[in-house]
């Protein structure tokens, strides 16, 4: 099922709390984008709930299961996460990359299959990127490293993707390729994709659901009609902005005025 909830979290490095007693429920089957200002949680809550981290109080819950009490590779077969700004060793393939998916479906009674090797060509088909399985990563441009990225997690074959910032540092071209790949992936495989984005814009074309965070709690949630409103970019952002219906869908789009009032620091 992939159904994906946290219940009351309290969530912090070694200082602060930066999430508060937070309850939010990941809808199965459907594009959720988590927004809000620099600092105010979004990637530690990602974080939390792929089990990268351990909440301080409260729980995160996996098909009504506490994530916690589950086997590692369980887990890993059903939550594919990417992180903001994932790393791989020099000279790694494309075709290498989109392999180590395979990792949680194997153990020492059950090595690299022709089950792997249908899966890695399979994520690497969908993901544009089998023109470039045989070259590293590092020569590759900022859209197609991060759908080479997106190739290992679909490998792993999960229910669930969790993607921080997917968008981040790729121009708009770029931006648009990987955010309609999820698109895809969602309409014609029912995956449900959680994910952390900036753009308000892209946010409230590309998702179903959104989910607003401020200084570490859950300010509202709703379709991006319901959370993309003048209210929310005030109380939450700070900004004076107009919200009028996109000319193309219908749906909210942000056209930012100025600033209202002080924001929260990144």
């Amino acid at each position: 099922m992939g159904e994906l909830r946290a219940q009351k979290v309290t969530l912090g490095y070694d200082g602060p709390d930066i999430v508060h007693q937070l309850s939010v429920e990941v809808p199965a089957g459907c594009i959720t984008s988590v927004i809000g200002p620099n600092g105010c949680g979004k990637s530690t809550l990602l974080r939390s709930l792929a089990r990268l981290m351990k909440p301080r109080g409260g729980a995160v819950y996996l098909d009504g299961i506490g994530i916690s009490e589950l086997p590692t590779r369980e887990v890993a077969r059903k939550l594919g996460i990417l992180p903001q700004d994932p790393t791989a060793p020099e000279g790694l393939t494309v075709r290498e990359l989109a392999a180590q998916g395979r990792y949680p479906h194997q153990s020492w009674l059950s090595q690299w299959s022709k089950k792997d090797e249908r899966a890695v060509e399979r994520a690497l088909e969908i993901t544009g990127v089998e023109e470039l399985a045989d070259r590293p990563l590092d020569t590759l441009s900022g859209g197609q490293r991060q759908r080479a990225w997106i190739s290992m997690a679909l490998a792993q074959e999960t229910e669930t993707l969790l993607l921080d910032e997917p968008t981040t540092f790729l121009d708009m071209a770029h931006q648009l390729e990987v955010l309609q790949l999820l698109e895809k992936l969602n309409r014609e495989e029912g995956r449900t994709i959680l994910m952390v984005l900036h753009d308000l814009n892209n946010a409230a074309r590309y998702s179903h659901h959104m989910i607003a965070l401020s200084k570490g709690r859950v300010f509202t949630t709703g379709e991006p009609c319901e959370v993309v409103t003048t209210e929310v970019l005030r109380e939450v952002f700070g900004v004076e902005a107009d919200i009028v219906p996109d000319p193309r869908t219908s749906l909210p789009l942000c056209i930012p005025q100025g600033l209202s009032g002080p924001s929260e620091a990144g």
